[in-house]
Parts: structure tokens; sequence; C-alpha cells
């Protein structure tokens, strides 16, 4: 067994040897990330430019949507280096920023959505004293809490990870996840399982638990409005609710690479559920809120067809 000490980087090697498809490869990953980029910060110019849109509502929209391209960049620039590597191989120092960037992004995803719900609860339940409760200033701070907040969560987690030797070197992925990082130490410790509940519990169901008690408030005042504010609710609602039921989705295929059911999933398809969230999340939001939100719809016919 080599000796713990001596092991300085770790190799990911799900990517194998692909050959020739590194080229396909590379270019379908290189014009996915861009398309990422592109529509999440076309939506962020789109408010910015449109003044109508400079409300609470768009402004967490906006940090929803910086939150989406960085949790891509914190995998796919790692992706298309490695398609060209014959080593395929991170340090720990990489292997740990890369982990912060999509944890504290994952959790800054359910934390933000958190607050779009309590401004829309505030919206509905308690329009006349919106502007007073969610003034910009108001919003900002909640924007700067909440990465304060999921960044210390997964400081708190995972940052035991540095103090563990590791007895091998091979991650079985093509990004560095904590749980196989663990698996590679010398000795099983309580910390892993305790930062994963941990992790969990206040950065999925904290958030979680506030988002479903402000649409149950929602959904109750709705019941006693007409159908055509049920309406205007819905639709404002709608991306929201599909966005949370997206990213536990996620979550939920992202734990199938350490749960029991790996064995009886090809490794194609688990390392593809293991980046779901990474694929189509960062898509979702900019495609969701664009085309559901009617005045971000047609702020985005005035930005791209009747510019003068």
């Amino acid at each position: 067994m080599e000796n713990s000490s001596e092991i300085v980087s770790f190799v990911l090697a799900a990517y194998g040897n692909i050959g020739e498809l590194k080229y396909l490869y590379f270019s379908i990953i290189l014009l996915w990330y861009l398309s990422i980029c592109v529509a999440n910060t076309l939506l962020i110019v789109v408010i910015h430019v449109d003044r109508r849109l400079h409300e609470p509502m768009y402004i967490l929209l906006c940090n929803l949507c910086v939150n989406e391209i960085n949790v891509s960049t914190s995998l796919y620039p790692l992706l298309l280096s490695q398609m060209f590597s014959d080593s395929h191989e991170v340090t720990l120092p990489w292997c740990f920023l890369q982990m912060c960037c999509m944890y504290t992004s994952a959790s800054a995803g359910f934390c933000s959505l958190a607050a779009m719900a309590y401004d829309r609860y505030i919206a509905i339940c308690h329009p006349l004293h919106y502007d007073v409760i969610m003034n910009t200033e108001r919003v900002f701070v909640m924007i700067l809490l909440v990465w304060i907040y999921s960044f210390l969560s997964f400081i708190l987690s995972f940052s035991f990870i540095f103090s563990l030797k590791f007895c091998a070197n091979i991650i079985d992925n093509v990004y560095c996840d904590h749980q196989l990082l663990i698996k590679l130490s010398c000795s099983v410790s309580v910390h892993s399982y305790v930062a994963d509940i941990f992790f969990a519990t206040v950065s999925i169901f904290i958030p979680f638990s506030l988002i479903s008690v402000s649409y149950k408030k929602i959904l109750k005042v709705c019941q006693k409005t007409s159908k055509e504010n049920k309406q205007k609710a819905v639709t404002t609602c709608t991306p929201q609710i599909v966005s949370v039921s997206n990213l536990f989705v996620g979550c939920i295929f992202h734990s199938i690479d350490s749960s029991f059911l790996v064995a009886h999933v090809p490794d194609e398809v688990r390392i593809i559920l293991s980046v779901y969230l990474v694929i189509f999340q960062p898509v979702l939001t900019p495609f969701m809120y664009g085309f559901n939100l009617p005045m971000i719809r047609q702020s985005y016919k005035r930005f791209l067809f009747n510019r003068k």
C-alpha cells in the first residue's frame, strides 16, 4: 500500500480512454457551457437595462442566474481541460476548491429560491406592506446572507477533508466528489456521516421548509381571491416551483453515486446522473423565467428586436 503522505494528487478515472471522441466531447461541452453563460448573462443584462424590472423579485432572479454561472464554471472548465489530459490528475487544493464552489452553489440555489418564495409570499399575502418589507437595501442584505450562509455551511461540513490521510488516489468520477474522496481516506471517520447530515439539513431541508411554508400560505390566500389574481400568482410562482422540484431530482440522482443502487447502474449513466444538476439546472433557470414571466418576455423582445 502507498504511503498516505505521498499522495498529493488524485486521478479522475471516469474519463478513461476516449480517443478521438475527445474532440466531439470537447465541442459539445464547450457549446453547452457557453450557452449557459450567454443565456444567464442575457437575462441579467435584460433586467439591468429595463428599469421596470428593478424590483426585488428580479434582483433575486439575477442572483440566481449568477449562481448558475458560478456552479457551471466550477465544473465545465475542468471537464474541458481533462479532455486533452493524459493523466487526468487534480491536486487536493483544486479538488477542495471545486467542491467548495459546487456545494456552495448548490446551497445558494436552495437558499435563493427560499428568498424568492418569501418575496412572493409578501407580495401576495401582504401586498400593502411589500414596499416597506422588500426594499432594495433589504434585498441586497438577503443576497449577501444567502452567500455567507451557503459558504459557511460547506466549510463547517467538509473542512475536515483537508486533515484526512489518503491511502488511494483514484476517484471514479469526472469531478471531485466529497463522498468518493472520503472513501479514499485511510480510515473511516464519523465526521463524514455527520457532515452529510449537517449539510443536507442546513442547505436543503431548512430552505425547503421555508419554501413550503411560504407556498402553503400563498395557496391559502389564493383560494380566497379572484380567478385573475390566482392566475397571476400561478404565473409568477410556477418557475420557482419547477426549479425547486428539479433541484430535488438532481439531489436524488446525485445520491445514487453513494447508494447500493450504484452497482446496478452503468458507469456512463451514473456519471451523467451525478452531474445532472450542473447540466440542466443552469439552462432551466433562464428558460423558465425568460419565457414564463410576461414582463421579462416583453423585455427580451424589446432588447433583442426593438432596439434603436
